[in-house]
């Protein structure tokens, strides 16, 4: 890189540096404030901020190399990670957990199985589930960061990864989440320019030739093949998807289970939590996935001007930085690679944030100092922070494949929550007991995977712990005694929740034309659901078709995302709830 290369990322990260110091006082005032900035931030700052910390530079890194290896097919991948997850979040699931007012995943549990012993334990076994995959989450940024700077300083991987994470933990420990929503917001703004930028380069750059070829090798093409040709010419940590086909059903399968399931562990929850009222959560769904579609658009854009360098590159993983070096001119490179590190530190912040924020709220809090004070618990927020970034950096330096750790954590660690995720939401009988004997015994499953059975196929693991933890489930909810009337009635009457609910809904709601209103919701969640689907999905392929010249497609992708969107302003828009007011339960 050339000087002013260097003094562009250095300006970022000074930025971002001083907003820590700058809201410390902020952030410190006690443990709401820390964690969910005092439930007093715009809608639109944490749908940014939500989305930007989902456009990390190692899962970018990976949709490059997933495009540049199996072209549009890849996008049947992204399903393991519920890429679709907005339209759930927009249609019922972000006003769910907005309604549910607690500050943690975990302490959801209370909400939903009440404060006795089957309660806590639900507790418990949700915060172990949550700072393993949080953990896991942070070594596998560690990996990705590592590959990506060290292609630009000529330093070992690791080395430049535990650099990187160091400055990233230091504003994150004095801010907490106002830090981390407002440099998410300055960073939206430069990676959404990186990425047009990225975009724009690449659609000017890839010859005739080039595309010409992937026409005839079917790269536009989203039919998924149930069985790769050539699978000897792929990449050894992605040799698994030779049988792409059952994986795309596995994928499929994990990815509704995943949002059917709600936020995940990380910090997906916290964002709707700190939400206004229930009206802001539903916006932030919608407005998460916008933001997100620049995104693709960058990934096609860098896949594509990979292929024209792929010969020099002996680690597909490391095409997105080769580009940027081959590609960018002095200047631009600097932008670009300041907006990629922002994403990994949205990222990394915001997963360190809400981890540090379950180790604190739901196991040193409850169980070590019940009365502690406001202060001393903020301080046990930085220790926590600390904690998790140093557990994160010894698995990174363990890990050698962004691609083979994140299936492990989608298709092996994310099958041990999938089950349990699912039904507390959907199933009155799901008692506490019965949640925390499914996770533990799928995480179980999930961490002896690697080390009993190593050889073992995602499409072989995946179904395994799904059962296992099943099982754990049914056991552990018929042999102990259901959770108590009264918190399933308080539940039922706040969440509101559709679903297999009907013996507590019919103590709730009595009449049959309150009955018939819950139908009815249910009916127009799912229609909200597959449009904002439509919409989502549409949006992403319109700017990775046009990036690959493929305009027709493009403006089909488009007409169906502009057609959806706009039905949703009367199946959706309209029919929100209206703002919170002084003293509203919402």
């Amino acid at each position: 890189m050339a000087l002013i290369d260097y003094a562009i990322v250095a300006l970022y990260f000074a930025v971002v540096i001083g907003l820590g110091f700058w809201y410390r006082r902020r952030a410190a005032r006690d443990l709401d404030a820390y964690f969910l900035g005092g439930k007093r931030l715009h809608w639109l700052a944490l749908a940014m901020s939500g989305s930007v910390s989902n456009f990390d530079i190692t899962g970018t890194m990976w949709i490059v190399t997933l495009i540049a290896l199996f072209g549009m097919k890849s996008m049947w991948n992204h399903w393991m990670w519920g890429f679709l997850m907005g339209a759930f979040f927009l249609s019922y699931m972000g006003k769910w957990v907005r309604r549910s007012r607690v500050m943690t995943g975990a302490e959801w549990m209370l909400t939903r199985f009440g404060a006795g012993a089957a309660g806590r334990t639900a507790r418990a076994a949700y915060t172990l589930m949550a700072v393993v995959t949080v953990v896991a989450f942070v070594g596998y940024a560690f990996q990705g960061i590592g590959k990506f700077a060290s292609i630009y300083v000529g330093v070992d991987p690791k080395t430049c990864a535990t650099v990187v994470f160091a400055v990233t933990t230091l504003y994150v420990l004095l801010g907490g989440l106002y830090s981390v929503v407002v440099t998410d917001v300055i960073q939206t703004v430069v990676l959404t320019l990186a990425a047009v930028l990225v975009a724009a380069i690449a659609y000017c750059h890839v010859t005739p030739e080039v595309l010409e070829g992937l026409r005839e090798s079917d790269f536009g093409s989203l039919m998924p093949a149930w069985r790769l040709p050539h699978p000897e010419t792929l990449p050894e940590a992605y040799a698994g998807y030779e049988f792409f086909g059952v994986l795309v059903i596995l994928w499929v399968v994990k990815g509704l289970l995943l949002n059917l399931g709600g936020p995940a562990q990380m910090y997906d929850f916290q964002r709707f939590l700190a939400a206004r009222d229930a009206r802001d959560a539903a916006k932030i769904g919608a407005a998460w996935s916008a933001f997100l579609i620049v995104r693709w658009a960058m990934a096609m854009g860098m896949a594509l001007l990979a292929l024209t360098v792929v010969a020099e590159v002996a680690d597909p993983e490391q095409f997105m930085p080769k580009v940027l070096q081959t590609f960018l001119p002095q200047g631009i490179r600097g932008l670009v690679i300041a907006g990629l590190l922002a994403a990994f530190m949205s990222t990394f912040s915001s997963t360190i944030n809400s981890g540090a924020s379950y180790l604190v709220r739901d196991l040193w809090q409850p169980l070590v100092r019940p009365r502690a004070s406001e202060r001393h618990l903020v301080r046990a927020g930085y220790v926590a922070t600390l904690l998790i970034a140093l557990a994160g950096m010894a698995i990174g330096w363990q890990v050698e494949s962004i691609g083979r750790i994140f299936s492990w954590i989608m298709m092996v660690l994310g099958a041990a929550f999938a089950i349990p995720n699912v039904l507390r939401w959907y199933w009155w009988r799901l008692n506490g007991w019965g949640y925390a004997a499914g996770t533990l015994v799928g995480l179980a499953g999930a961490i002896a995977q690697p080390v009993l059975a190593p050889q073992m196929s995602n499409y072989a693991a995946f179904p395994a712990v799904c059962s296992l933890s099943l099982i754990g489930c049914l056991a552990g909810t018929f042999l102990t005694v259901p959770t108590d009337a009264s918190v399933l009635a308080a539940f039922c009457r706040t969440v509101r929740p559709f679903g297999f609910w009907d013996p507590v809904r019919r103590q709730v709601e009595p009449s049959a034309h309150e009955t018939a209103a819950t139908s009815e919701s249910l009916s127009l969640a799912a229609v909200n659901v597959v449009l904002g689907a439509v919409a989502i999905l549409g949006s992403y392929l319109f700017p990775m078709y046009l990036v690959g010249h493929w305009h027709v497609y493009a403006l089909l992708c488009f007409g169906a995302a502009a057609l959806a969107t706009m039905t949703l302003y009367f199946t959706w828009y309209r029919r929100l709830p209206g703002p919170a007011v002084e003293g509203d339960p919402q």
